[in-house]
Parts: structure tokens; C-alpha cells; sequence
């Protein structure tokens, strides 16, 4: 196709595009043993796109309406053609999100990959997994069910307990004393525009800071050696690693068709795993149902709200946690990161997992 070519070279002789792809994919080197877990950063890539078009496939026929919101996503789940595909694949697919975000935190986390000079990509990667869960949590509301109802009035209340302030965030956030109308039209605008927006430039940031540093060596083997301190901008190289393309594509592409598998697994064969039977009635907010309890990924934080004796103080616990986590890497100055020399560290680490675990199992049956 001689045009083609000829299209081709006319782009490239004034933009340049193959020299892009050729220092981006074929010469641009990853580590000789770079692992399966630095891949969920493609995979979160790919569920996000998935989020980011059903969610405007939905939109097509949703209705930001109390009088009208529950009976627009029944329309969506049983007249429009493969609208309860989409449906799910927008709901479960937000679950498994949450899931692929926690495990690329954590395999962050174990192999200190959140070290300098990597402080502002962690913080950018943290930020992002906070402005997901504020979009989980105003998502719930949409549907208008019992469940996300009573979900959100019960998460609402929480803020109560911040002192001074309590009442007046709890009324900001509802739009008035009690979920209602304003508060759908409030988490609807946020759901699909604020935290879209945020969450759009935080992640270009964050995948500017992979890029303009590089990506971090496994800290395994007998070849790695801690670096020491650094006193300029330096960008990590690989001489002798494997190419981006096509050698550590073709990983992605197997661990994206693996999280994709197990996506269209829940959809098809256990589409109730995440909507209990409250799901599946309209709000009523003179009749609250037994045994609402939050999201799974908010499981652990209901159940410390229960353990201390004050709201007050679990929400400043929960708060002071997050906040450590958040800026961990200014308090964790040591340049070491093989796992095996920070005994410490991953004593911690072992036990914030099972705390976490523990906490969400103990929140599930209490």
C-alpha cells in the first residue's frame, strides 16, 4: 500500500512518531528479572479503561433522580440489549479494581519500590487509591437501592464524630439532614465529573514519575546493591535488559487477560457476590434492612469504628494510619530494600496484612 507509506512518512517527517515508539518500546529496557507483579500497573490501566466506557455507555440511560433511579438501572438490566453486561462489568469491574490497586500497593510496599527518589510516584499511586474509593463509595449511591441508601447514610455518619466540624460535613456532604435528592445529585456530579478529573491528572502525573525516573530494579538476586544518596535527578538504565516491546508486553497481555478471565468469572457464574438482596430493592428510607454492612475494602475500617469506645477516636486512628502510609517513604529514609535485610519492616508488613484481613473478616460476620 504505497499510499499508506506514503501517509505514514508524511506524519513522521514533521512529528517524528517512529522515533517515539522506538525509544519508548524497542529501546526502551526493563530490568533482566523484573517480575509478574510489576504488571498490575497495565492491568489497573486496562480495568480503568473499562470503567471509562461503561461508564459512559451507562449514563446513555441512567436518570440522576430519586423518583426515577432505580427504575432507570432496571431498564439498563433487562431491556437494554446487553445493558446488564455493561452493568456489571462496571460494578464487579470497580470491585476487582480495588483488588488489583491493593496487591500493587503491596508488592510496592515489599520490594520498597516507594524509596527515593520514588517519594512523589507513591504519593501520586496512594492518591489514587484514595480518589477510588471516594468514587466506589459515591457509585454505590446511584442505583438508589436499600443497600446503597442505607450504605450511604451509614457512611455519612461517620464524619459526625470529627470534632468541632462533624455536623456541618455530615449536612455538606448530604446536602440537608438526610440522603435524599441533593445528595444524589451531589455524588452523581462527583462520580462522573470531580473525581474523574482528579483522578485523570493525578494518574498522568504518577505515570510521568514511573517514566521520568524509570523503573525501579527488583531489589533480588546477587547483582543488586543498594544505591546511596542522591544529590541530583538521575533516571534508572537497565544495560542489558529485555526491550518494552515485545519481550515485557506480552506479560502484560498475560496478567490483563488473567484479571479479565477472572472479571467475566464473577459476571457470569457468581454475579452475587457483590450485590447482596437489598441491591435489588428500591430505597425506602422509613424501612432500614438487617445487616447492612459496607463494601468489603471498607469492611476493616466499620469494624474499628466498633472496637474503640468513641467514633471519635477510630476515626482519628483510621485517619493517622492512612496518613502514615501516605508519606511512609519521608519517615523510611534507610536505602536498603531487600526484603531479606529489613527484617523489621516486614514484620510490620506481615501484620498489617493480617490486620487488615482479620479487622474485614471480623466486620463481615459481626
Amino acid at each position: 500500500m504505497a499510499w499508506k507509506k506514503r501517509i505514514v512518512d508524511f506524519v513522521d517527517v514533521r512529528l517524528g512518531i517512529r522515533d517515539i515508539l522506538q525509544k519508548n518500546l524497542t529501546e526502551y529496557l526493563l530490568p533482566r528479572n523484573i517480575n509478574v507483579w510489576y504488571t498490575l500497573g497495565a492491568v489497573l490501566m486496562a480495568l480503568f479503561a473499562i470503567q471509562f466506557v461503561t461508564g459512559i455507555l451507562l449514563l446513555i440511560y441512567y436518570i440522576p433522580n430519586t423518583d426515577e433511579a432505580f427504575n432507570s438501572v432496571q431498564i439498563i438490566m433487562n431491556e437494554v440489549p446487553s445493558g446488564w453486561l455493561i452493568r456489571y462489568l462496571h460494578a464487579v469491574g470497580a470491585n476487582i479494581i480495588v483488588l488489583a490497586l491493593l496487591l500493587h500497593m503491596l508488592s510496592v510496599l515489599f520490594m520498597s519500590a516507594h524509596k527515593r527518589p520514588r517519594e512523589l510516584t507513591w504519593v501520586a499511586g496512594f492518591l489514587i487509591l484514595l480518589l477510588s474509593f471516594g468514587m466506589c463509595l459515591t457509585g454505590y449511591l446511584l442505583p438508589w437501592s436499600q443497600l446503597s441508601f442505607w450504605a450511604t447514610t451509614v457512611a455519612t455518619e461517620s464524619s459526625a464524630e470529627i470534632p468541632m466540624v462533624g455536623d456541618a460535613v455530615v449536612r455538606f456532604l448530604r446536602g440537608g439532614a438526610m440522603v435524599g435528592q441533593p445528595t444524589l445529585g451531589r455524588f452523581f456530579a462527583l462520580h462522573v465529573m470531580g473525581f474523574p478529573l482528579i483522578f485523570g491528572l493525578l494518574l498522568i502525573f504518577h505515570l510521568f514519575c514511573v517514566r521520568r525516573a524509570g523503573v525501579s530494579r527488583p531489589p533480588f538476586g546477587p547483582e543488586y546493591e543498594p544505591r546511596g544518596p542522591l544529590t541530583e535527578f538521575w533516571h534508572e538504565h537497565h544495560k542489558g535488559g529485555i526491550p518494552f516491546f515485545p519481550n515485557y508486553v506480552v506479560k502484560d497481555v498475560a496478567v490483563i487477560s488473567f484479571f479479565m478471565a477472572l472479571l467475566l468469572a464473577v459476571i457470569f457464574f457468581a454475579p452475587g457476590l457483590f450485590f447482596p438482596p437489598a441491591a435489588f430493592e428500591p430505597a425506602d428510607p422509613f424501612v432500614t434492612p438487617p445487616g447492612i454492612k459496607p463494601e468489603w475494602y471498607f469492611l476493616w475500617s466499620y469494624q474499628t469504628l466498633k472496637i474503640f469506645p468513641s467514633e471519635v477516636l477510630g476515626v482519628a486512628v483510621q485517619g493517622l494510619a492512612v496518613t502514615f502510609l501516605m508519606l511512609l517513604p519521608f519517615f523510611d529514609r534507610s536505602p536498603e530494600r531487600r526484603p531479606s535485610k529489613r527484617p523489621v519492616f516486614i514484620a510490620c508488613y506481615v501484620l498489617g496484612i493480617l490486620l487488615f484481613v482479620g479487622l474485614s473478616v471480623w466486620g463481615h460476620y459481626s
